[in-house]
């Protein structure tokens, strides 16, 4: 147990640190540390994701940065496809779902290390599908933006039930991609449809027939919001870059393990 709240600590230090990240470790944390499946970590990560993600989410609602209507539209449609990942993660063999949950790692190492700290720019012309009025800070709606946006929550959703993460590392790239949301606003967005996701994808888990050991699930979780706070406090002192590489080398790392483990 002791390991296993270590190391929620220190997913919650970098989950404060990046802003979106971090969460994805959750589950190898927990087979690692407990010698657990991934069926049964999966459900017990999503605990701890929805609680740190909602720790940050909380912090941009405060700040004004998040476009909740946006959140919960992601949130809604990304809810409906959470059970079909789950289902789908539960006919797959245990190596085949860790090969994927590596390929996901080191997809989401890929784009730290190439990614360039870029700000979103509220003053862009209208080109994106999902643009936002500088004047007025709103989503300008139509069925673009609308499609735009239920399809990264689908695709959100599906990906938390499958591997039990929150999706954070694919809700930022592509809201970064096709909105002029600013950094901070898709940051603080997207942790909040983390929070909502998981939350859902935990009672979808249990209405499936997982189990939440409750002494594990209030430690590790407990864990993480602890560790997310340390993790705010440090981000004012972090170079943003030195967190990325870190950052990175901890998935490639934890993605290797995982390999070896679903080969060996």
């Amino acid at each position: 147990m002791l390991v296993t709240v270590t190391l929620g600590i220190l997913i919650g230090a970098i989950l404060g640190l990046t802003g979106a990240g971090g969460a994805i470790l959750s589950v190898p944390a927990l087979v690692f540390s407990l010698n657990w499946s991934m069926q049964q970590a999966a459900p017990v990560a999503l605990v701890a994701v929805a609680i740190g993600a909602g720790i940050g989410a909380a912090e941009g609602l405060r700040r004004g940065l998040v476009r909740y209507k946006a959140a919960f539209l992601m949130a809604a449609v990304g809810a409906l496809l959470t059970p079909l990942g789950i289902r789908v993660a539960n006919t797959l063999p245990q190596d085949r779902l860790m090969v994927i949950f590596a390929a996901v790692m080191l997809l989401s190492a890929a784009r730290q290390l190439h990614h360039k700290n870029a700000h979103g720019d509220e003053m862009v012309a209208p080109y994106k599908p999902g643009w936002v009025n500088p004047e007025t800070g709103r989503f300008h709606w139509t069925w673009p933006t609308a499609l735009l946006l239920s399809s990264i929550g689908a695709l959100t959703g599906f990906l938390a039930g499958l591997l039990g993460v929150g999706g954070a590392f694919v809700m930022v790239p592509l809201l970064q991609r096709f909105t002029n949301v600013s950094m901070h606003g898709v940051v603080a967005t997207a942790l909040m449809v983390t929070a909502l996701i998981s939350t859902s994808g935990v009672f979808s888990a249990v209405l499936h027939g997982a189990t939440l050991p409750m002494p594990v699930t209030a430690a590790f979780a407990g864990a993480i919001a602890a560790g997310m706070i340390v993790g705010r406090l440090l981000s004012r002192r972090a170079t943003g870059r030195h967190v990325q590489l870190g950052f990175a080398t901890l998935l490639i790392v934890v993605a290797g393990s995982l390999l070896a483990k679903a080969l060996g």
